[in-house]
């Protein structure tokens, strides 16, 4: 079932989601069963699976030169959807990456997926790799993540890239994309940033996920912002607890995104991380039950890997 009919059919009603990582290369899927099991009592309307690509890292050589080499640190992305929707019967829902693919690269995945009867897809442009400064696109790949969702659209009225194809069949995916509350770190403004949101939807992305906020202040403020530009589209909050202090610089610092003063003064006056934690599952609760009174679609979480976190969260709100 597309997200944005789970949504529909809840009739209003607040559903529950999360996003997990594909685990490192050489794992194995028990490691992604044993994070989802606690969660599955809290009825998840769908999984998103996150798309890591490839890295670069130098080796050395006996001649002291330096090798470059690719590597792929957490694959699978793809196994795992099919893996989810099998064994579990929740739709699964994968990121599909500007960066690392190139149109051929993308039109093969989708119909990867389609063939595995995978309905949804998350469209993002993606991080620069660590060795570059600014995202490069592949060579006849994306540059942005709106031209990916038309070409994901193009596929859903039968466009293929081999244009000499008859009888093509379309595919029909739904598509998600990312919104910032507190605006995209490479966007001039907020302002800026809602017109490249305008854009993917304009492009045909069905729903908007969101980065994770602190203060719900932010999503209410972006869901009205985006409103007034005639973004009509679900959009759905995403929420990360805070789990040790030195999140307290490094989100800021990586995300862009500000961190409430007064969850600021207790994480800052913690003894240890176990205090930190406390106070970050008790500031995503109350945060999830205002968006919950508030009538948000999902609440959606980044578990990363720390599904017992998010089910006392969830035990607390569902």
């Amino acid at each position: 079932m597309k997200v944005t009919e789970h949504i529909e059919k809840a009739n209003g009603k607040t559903l529950f989601s999360f996003e997990i990582l594909p685990p490192l290369k050489g794992q194995n899927i028990k490691s992604i069963f044993d994070g989802i099991d606690p969660l599955m009592e809290f009825n998840p309307s769908f999984i998103d699976v996150t798309y890591h690509r490839e890295e670069y890292e130098y080796i050395e050589r006996q001649d002291g030169l330096l090798e470059k080499r690719v590597v792929r640190k957490r694959p699978g992305t793809v196994g795992i959807c099919a893996a989810i929707q099998n064994k579990y019967k929740v739709d699964a829902v994968p990121h599909i990456l500007c960066g690392g693919f190139s149109r051929e690269d993308t039109e093969n995945f989708l119909i990867d997926l389609d063939f595995l009867g995978i309905e949804n897809v998350v469209a993002l442009r993606g991080d620069a790799v660590k060795s570059e400064i600014y995202f490069k696109p592949e060579k006849n790949g994306h540059a942005n993540a709106s031209d990916l969702v038309k070409q994901i659209q193009g596929l859903n009225s039968g466009d293929y890239l081999d244009e000499s194809l008859e009888n093509s069949c379309p595919t029909t995916f739904c598509i998600g994309v990312a919104g910032y509350p507190e605006k995209h770190m490479e966007a001039a403004s907020l302002s800026q940033d809602l017109q490249y949101l305008k854009k993917k939807v304009e492009a045909g992305a069905d729903y908007i996920v969101t980065q994770m906020f602190f203060d719900n202040e932010k999503y209410f403020e972006f869901v009205d912002k985006c409103r007034e530009e005639g973004i009509n589209v679900p959009i759905i909050p995403g929420l990360k607890p805070l789990v040790t202090k030195s999140q307290l610089s490094m989100i800021p610092h990586r995300f862009k995104v500000d961190i409430p003063n007064d969850l600021v003064i207790e994480v800052a006056k913690s003894k240890d991380n176990k205090a930190v934690k406390e106070i970050g599952i008790e500031w995503c609760i109350q945060q999830s039950k205002e968006l919950l009174e508030r009538g948000a679609p999902v609440l959606h979480y980044y578990t990363m890997g720390k599904s017992e976190i998010t089910k006392r969260i969830a035990s607390s709100v569902f």
